[in-house]
């Protein structure tokens, strides 16, 4: 098994963080592992660095986006596993993420099944989330918001300006692999219990809706056409129906036909244009 990097973001994660660091360093005495202190204040770096970890502390909670940003830039070994602190994901699995990765992949991703998902309302919106990525991207996504996962270093730090500093990194680092053509494998994962005392830091509404911005956000960056055309499809069908409706009740063709269609025009043209935009900027980067 190639050396590898684990880095757990973590902020107020007391309770489970020791457990965390210790599993993994039984496990795998070689590995380095990297808790980056977000910000705690319940003696989260301390217990962390008493288990064997080296410790990155941030001044103050600038997300959990950042914290892997920071864990990845000072990863000392290419190959880099991201878990979370909260104790649900297990330091087992990770032999199971290395292995994928030396199958020749540059990301693999730990997917969790329904019983994996916290709560019914969470699954379903993981489930919209995913369906949606994987019409974007052409490729299933069958975890797109999974934190623990194995990738490349030399290929995350290639996308590391485009990440967000919050909770939605999992959605731009996976959606930005499959649109460089990467290499992104699913494996499945056992999610244990969250903690008692451990508290989920992700808002269901507000996160959700930074997630679904995300996605936007990267598809008219990686793929804008898919975005750009079902638009000017909707509107050019709308012009079609409103031209026949005011030539079967009036039998002229009115401005609003007019506006529907060159609306429909200019939106495909905003696409196209922003497709071939995107090209030339992922061939300068091959």
């Amino acid at each position: 098994m190639n050396d590898f990097t684990v880095v757990i973001p973590a902020k107020n994660e007391a309770v489970t963080i020791g457990h965390m660091v210790s599993g993994i360093l039984r496990l795998f005495p070689d590995a380095e592992v990297i808790v980056v202190n977000d910000g705690s204040i319940d003696g989260t770096g301390e217990i962390a660095e008493q288990a064997g970890a080296q410790v990155l502390s941030q001044p103050y909670g600038k997300g959990n986006g950042a914290a892997i940003k920071a864990g990845l830039q000072a990863a000392n070994n290419d190959f880099v596993v991201c878990m979370d602190a909260d104790g649900q994901h297990r330091p087992d699995d990770i032999a199971a993420l290395i292995k994928k990765l030396n199958d020749g992949y540059d990301m693999v991703v730990g997917a969790r099944d329904h019983e994996g998902q916290a709560g019914l309302h969470r699954s379903l919106a993981n489930g919209f989330y995913n369906r949606f990525a994987s019409w974007m991207v052409g490729h299933k996504v069958a975890d797109l918001t999974s934190g623990f996962r194995a990738m490349r270093r030399s290929k995350f730090l290639e996308f590391i300006s485009l990440l967000p500093n919050k909770f939605s990194y999992p959605t731009t680092i996976t959606m930005s692999f499959f649109r460089a053509g990467y290499s992104v494998a699913y494996v499945p994962i056992t999610v244990l219990q969250r903690a008692a005392d451990s508290k989920s830091h992700i808002n269901l509404w507000k996160d959700g809706l930074r997630f679904l911005l995300i996605i936007f956000k990267i598809g008219t960056l990686f793929s804008p056409l898919k975005l750009f055309f079902p638009i000017s499809l909707v509107l050019g069908g709308g012009g079609v129906a409103y031209y026949a409706y005011t030539y079967m009740t009036d039998g002229r063709f009115t401005n609003m036909g007019a506006l529907l269609f060159t609306t429909a025009i200019l939106v495909f043209l905003m696409g196209l244009i922003s497709e071939q935009i995107t090209a030339l900027i992922y061939k300068e980067k091959n």
